[in-house]
């Protein structure tokens, strides 16, 4: 072969190359764009808002969950580029729910005094409340208190750019298994149908917080720990057509067909919350935390077998938190309280 005959097949080669690095790059950035993390604040040890958005704008984290308006750290988003959801605490729900007026309010000093420079995209108002279980007393004012803040948005034409909606738990979910099957429980169907038809006339995504570590530790004799940590080597449960390798896909699929089944109408799910404690219970540890975390970012842009495509997911959470209980809450986080990473994970460049 002459230096030519080299040359040419180099520069043959050369285009092919460069289309995969550029796929590749994109498939990273795409990846990174689709993980976000909670920023809970029950620590009397934490650093300054200003800090905690300088160390995820470092760490390239483009999304954060904040679960109260903190003034604080509202303020130190201006401008950073970051994408937010935003909370409205439960204790505040039956007020905003009672008075369009305090809503309106609530909208414009927590959310229009701060949009566009803060990048508000999504408003969770309420997380977790269970008409059976777990805050239900506040379970009377969820639905009331997510209209009134869309409308405040939508007054001010906003309700494409910013979307307003609740967190749930997959303790709604009556039937999970196979997650084809996955229903809500008949005892919240009265309180979470309404909802799911304004997430549909409003064209917002429902929130959902998504544990495997929980359903592991609860039911460890049929759950296997490669199941939950997405380490399984093989399908572990088919259902019809599709093939499950891991937990998580599984519980997400259970809603989206639990929101089908209801026939209300398509809504999207948002990844609200998911992690892995590191200390405090029941497989609880470091490698296990390390594990799931790692695979869980490197999870998220394939999709579930029912709904293929990016999912978008919030990495629960960014500090291990010392006020929180019981002991396994204190554990959550990927940095330590003095801002050094707990696990040696990575967003991308």
């Amino acid at each position: 072969m002459t230096s030519l005959d080299i040359m040419t097949g180099k520069a043959a080669f050369m285009p092919s190359l460069l289309f995969l690095f550029a796929l590749f790059t994109s498939n990273l950035r795409i990846t990174d764009a689709q993980i976000g993390v909670c920023y809970g604040m029950m620590g009397n040890n934490l650093p300054s808002p200003r800090e905690v958005v300088n160390l995820y704008r470092a760490n390239n984290i483009k999304r954060m969950r904040l679960y109260d308006p903190n003034q604080a750290a509202l303020e130190a988003l201006r401008n950073s580029g970051i994408e937010l959801m935003l909370g409205v605490p439960n204790g505040d729900l039956q007020s905003l729910a009672n008075n369009a007026d305090a809503a309106g309010q609530w909208v414009q000093r927590n959310v229009l005094n701060y949009y566009p420079s803060v990048n508000i995209k999504y408003i969770a108002v309420g997380n977790e409340v269970n008409p059976v279980g777990r805050n239900r007393e506040y379970s009377p004012y969820v639905l009331r208190a997510v209209q009134n803040v869309y409308q405040a948005i939508r007054a001010r034409g906003l309700q494409d750019q910013i979307k307003v909606s609740t967190a749930i738990d997959t303790t709604l979910v009556g039937t999970s298994y196979p997650p084809s099957k996955g229903s809500f429980r008949n005892d919240v169907r009265s309180y979470l149908d309404p909802i799911i038809g304004y997430l549909v006339y409003a064209n917002a995504p429902l929130l959902a917080n998504v544990y495997p570590y929980f359903s592991y530790a609860d039911n460890p004799r049929d759950i296997s720990q490669q199941y939950a940590l997405f380490t399984a080597p093989n399908v572990v449960v088919q259902d019809g057509s599709r093939g499950y390798q891991n937990l998580f896909d599984a519980l997400l699929d259970s809603v989206h067909a639990a929101l089908d089944s209801t026939k209300i109408g398509y809504v999207k799910v948002v990844v609200s919350e998911s992690g892995w404690p590191s200390d405090g219970a029941f497989a609880a540890t470091y490698d296990n935390a390390r594990t799931y975390l790692d695979n869980l970012i490197r999870h998220v842009n394939r999709g579930t077998p029912m709904r293929p495509g990016p999912i978008e997911t919030y990495v629960f959470a960014m500090f291990d938190e010392n006020q929180k209980n019981p002991e396994l809450e204190k554990h959550f986080g990927l940095f330590h309280p003095s801002m050094q990473k707990k696990y040696p994970f990575g967003f991308g460049a």
